[in-house]
């Protein structure tokens, strides 16, 4: 049972910092994401100062624990290879794999005639399908360099292709919108 829930209108790394009070909850605190969104659940009977250190402190572990999961440019490198000798018969050779930060309006970039692939900072903690739906897409362009019939038909081997699109979609537009849902039912 739920006391209360609390919704924090400072963003926190994108999202926001909800906090759900339990009676039924005595000692423990945890914490998970929900996608963009920290969820932080505390007993109710908690005060607001200690509801403050607890959420930065979950916040931080959170922050901490993904950090550990997250690739860097080798492991990026090696899911590239690792995707290309799945779903390209490895015809797909990058010479380099790695993460930027510059990039705010592509979710990736390649530049076929020295095969580099760059995947913006954007898609780190992303769902792993989605990852693979970005690096598999800026390894068709060491293929294909454009967006014509053959290359999409290379993505057709990805059985996730469109659920990735759709998730891409739906984040960005959700970001041009300051985290709200378009609602097109007008």
């Amino acid at each position: 049972m739920s006391l209360g829930v609390g919704l924090d209108d400072a963003p926190y790394q994108g999202g926001q910092i909800e906090v759900r009070r339990s009676n039924r909850r005595r000692r423990t605190v945890s914490a998970y994401r929900d996608g963009d969104k920290t969820v932080v659940l505390i007993p109710a009977q908690m005060t607001r100062a200690e509801e403050q250190q607890w959420v930065d402190k979950m916040v931080a572990r959170l922050a901490g624990q993904e950090r550990k999961r997250r690739p860097d440019d080798g492991e990026l490198s090696r899911r590239a290879r690792e995707l290309s000798a799945r779903y390209f018969a490895g015809r797909a050779r990058p010479v380099s794999v790695r993460w930027v930060a510059n990039q705010h309006t592509r979710w990736g970039s390649c530049t076929p005639m020295d095969g580099t692939i760059r995947i913006s900072d954007r898609v780190r903690g992303m769902p792993e399908y989605v990852l693979d739906y970005v690096l598999l897409h800026e390894l068709a362009h060491l293929l294909v360099p454009s967006h014509g019939p053959q290359f999409w038909e290379l993505l057709e081997a990805y059985p996730k292709t469109e659920r990735a699109r759709g998730f891409l979609e739906g984040f960005a537009s959700a970001g041009a919108n300051g985290g709200e849902v378009a609602d097109d039912a007008d």
